[in-house]
């Protein structure tokens, strides 16, 4: 996984797992299926939550609890 897609080794073990569990999931989806829309999500999800753990002030504020009401949230179509 390392030689394809570098960012896994901000990575935990188990979440290495479980991106290649969902890759395969996804990969077969596409060839199966002809839909490669998840394909991207699950490649630029994993991708984000390495980058966040990437960088320890990101990752911090990530895991950090949160409260309160932060607003409407908009929906984009």
């Amino acid at each position: 996984m390392p030689d394809v897609f570098p960012w896994v080794r901000h990575l935990s073990t188990e979440e290495v797992r479980a991106f290649t569990v969902e890759l395969v999931e996804a990969l077969s989806d596409a060839a199966e299926l002809d839909l490669d829309t998840s394909l991207n999500e699950v490649v630029a999800g994993w991708r984000a939550t390495a980058r966040i753990k990437a960088d320890p002030e990101q990752h911090e504020e990530a895991v950090r609890p949160t409260s309160g009401d932060f607003g409407p949230v908009e929906v984009i179509p």
